[in-house]
């Protein structure tokens, strides 16, 4: 910093100081990650540069050419990172180096859990990779000016990361940015030519512009000038024939393509010729990122026009509960100077929509032959692809065969049962795809809707994801079968029950018709009606929904929402050879019979995953009826 510099002092944002907090103390252990970041940010700005000058081609200021430099510096203790891309104004700088103008900030720092390598993930996933410079340097300066700005309006930005940072003009003849990093005493190994060419070979070898680093000195002479020497291959890695790609520079890739310091799980690179004629290089995270659920989270692919870079997160070319998708898409069918309002309505991408989801789908299809992987797949994302049924009804089907649930079968959480394995295990006569929904798995494992199924050794789908009732709505079958609630309408079993049971049921209807009447009366205002059933072995009672009523999963995110619910009422079906009914059957006090009335209704209602309407009244029955055995 020179003296003609006049900075005023400013305060970091409250969650900027947590994040280097965090980033110096907890990323320690993968410190060189520093330079990855930076160089990734030096690329963004060049294709930036590059976009904007197709509309106004003098922000090159007379110079087209771009590189980025590294330049260590012994005697300072400084490395250098320059670029000669689109520079930031002072507004830009306070806005991308003094907060962090995102939403979801505060569910980002909750998640930071000191661990070094999940934070690294999360910290790269966010965009904040700027701030890594604080794992090896105690002081940053950054020397920037926007393309096209005169060169009085240099900006000059300065923080050792503790709270605060000085921000000035300065004067600056060339465009673009230069990062200067005063490194700690004992972080010397990145002053090494030998070191930062490892680094930039190893996770920079695919950047598509040139990464200098000075020439080494021959003998003991010194140099009037710096000599400098290209040590990447500057090629984008996805124009290159897929045979001469390894699988570390597809995962350096993807690591610089999308900020994540894990692998992805999978990709796929394909080159189309014909009526599309375009490249796309797709990834498939590992894990999620953290704001997978907000529906402002930033996503898409990176797209390219023939090669020259147009925008990030363009979502018009997947649909969005395929967001989790990384990638790039290079098409020589469009125009270098479409903008986001001309992709809403394109016929082209429309075309590269539909092409680009068929592909996604294909690997995922692939991915599903290894089991452990796609289990990994599942866990992270399982619950944004329920929402396809939805969205995509072209692909319904097809998306169907890649969902996973937890089943009776095998009573685990664990949802790794495919509507194909479910029906590869469907019973003799058996017509219908028996799924529960509730909400948590260990509610319905212990739903009564499931006695009569577990009797008769008929499996179950077992549903507890928020989204599952929603998703399921949107398709009755899979593959011509027919998909059934057992929580919803008159359960029919079909060829599964024998004659004996029919007959037995058509007494027991006849039998306690004057005792469900009561019942109904005493009820009405909470229940539409009341039946006999043969669902239930252990149970009194269980409440059932209308089969084109909302499950109790619904009402409740409606309610939940504050939206309006729908007004409908369940029937109350009784087991009538459970002995709670049968002593009802029997109880002459009118006072006693309300009571176990309301008592099996309410056990219904918690055994179903509601909440009583009037919790107390049902503790003083309870007390009552037990205070009465007890004498």
């Amino acid at each position: 910093m020179t003296n003609t510099v006049q900075t005023k002092t400013h305060e970091f944002q409250t969650e900027v100081k947590q994040l280097l907090h965090l980033m110096v103390h907890s990323l320690y252990s993968s410190k060189e990650i520093f330079l990855r970041e930076l160089i990734s940010n030096a690329s963004d700005a060049s294709d930036k540069l590059s976009f904007e000058a197709l509309q106004n081609e003098a922000l090159f200021e007379g110079d087209g050419s771009m590189a980025i430099w590294i330049e260590p510096d012994e005697e300072t203790n400084t490395l250098t990172i320059r670029d000669k891309g689109i520079g930031m104004s002072e507004e830009e700088v306070i806005a991308n180096l003094g907060t962090i103008a995102r939403s979801g900030t505060a569910e980002f720092l909750k998640q930071l859990s000191g661990d070094a390598k999940k934070d690294s993930r999360l910290i790269g996933q966010f965009g904040v990779g700027f701030y890594s410079a604080f794992i090896v340097a105690d002081k940053v300066e950054v020397f920037t000016r926007r393309a096209g700005a005169p060169a009085a309006e240099g900006v000059y930005w300065s923080s050792q990361g503790d709270g605060e940072f000085e921000l000035g003009q300065q004067e600056q003849a060339e465009r673009g940015t230069r990062i200067v990093l005063h490194l700690r005493e004992e972080e010397k190994e990145f002053l090494s030519l030998w070191r930062l060419r490892e680094l930039v070979t190893k996770y920079s070898d695919h950047i598509s512009l040139p990464v200098m680093l000075p020439k080494e000195a021959e003998g003991e002479e010194e140099k009037e000038s710096v000599e400098w020497e290209q040590v990447n291959k500057a090629t984008a890695l996805w124009t290159r024939a897929r045979n001469d790609i390894s699988d570390e520079e597809y995962q350096e890739f993807y690591q610089h393509l999308s900020h994540d310091f894990g692998p992805a799980l999978t990709w796929s690179h394909n080159r189309v010729e014909g009526t599309l004629d375009y490249t796309s290089l797709l990834y498939v995270p590992e894990k999620a990122p953290f704001d997978l659920w907000q529906r402002d989270m930033a996503h898409g692919l990176k797209l390219y026009v023939q090669r020259v870079f147009i925008m990030d997160e363009a979502e018009q070319f997947l649909p969005l509960y395929l967001r989790f998708v990384r990638g790039i898409v290079d098409s020589n069918d469009l125009s270098l100077n479409i903008s986001r309002e001309i992709l809403q309505n394109n016929r082209t991408v429309n075309s590269l929509k539909t092409a680009l989801t068929k592909r996604v789908l294909s690997m995922l299809e692939k991915l599903s032959k290894d089991e452990e992987k796609y289990q990994t797949f599942w866990d992270a994302f399982g619950s944004v692809l329920k929402e396809a049924p939805a969205e995509d009804f072209a692909n319904r089907e097809r998306v169907a065969k890649l969902f996973r649930f937890a089943s009776t079968h095998t009573g685990e959480e664990v949802q790794n049962v495919s509507f194909e394995a479910y029906k590869e295990r469907m019973q003799e006569g058996q017509k219908a795809i028996y799924y529960l929904v509730s909400d948590s798995h260990q509610n319905a494992l212990g739903s009564p809707h499931l006695e009569v199924f577990r009797k008769k050794g008929i499996e179950v789908l077992l549903l507890s994801d928020r989204i599952d009732e929603w998703a399921m709505g949107h398709f009755t079958e899979f593959d011509g079968t027919p998909l059934q609630d057992i929580s919803k309408g008159q359960l029919d079993l079909g060829d599964l029950e024998d004659e004996a049971d029919k007959e037995a049921q058509k007494e027991a209807d006849e039998k306690l018709a004057p005792l469900t009447k009561r019942i109904e009366e005493l009820l009405k205002d909470d229940v539409a009606g009341v039946r006999t059933t043969h669902r239930l072995t252990d149970s009194p009672a269980c409440l059932v929904v209308g089969e084109f009523d909302l499950g109790i999963q619904m009402r409740q995110i409606l309610e939940a929402s504050g939206q309006e619910v729908p007004d409908s009422k369940p029937t109350l079906e009784i087991n009538p050879q459970h002995p709670l009914v049968e002593r009802l059957q029997e109880e002459q006090a009118e006072d006693r019979v309300e009571d176990l009335i309301h008592v099996i209704y309410e056990q219904a209602r918690l055994a179903g995953g509601e909440n009583l309407k009037d919790a107390a009244a049902y503790v003083c029955r309870i007390n009552k009826l037990l205070l009465e055995l007890s004498v």
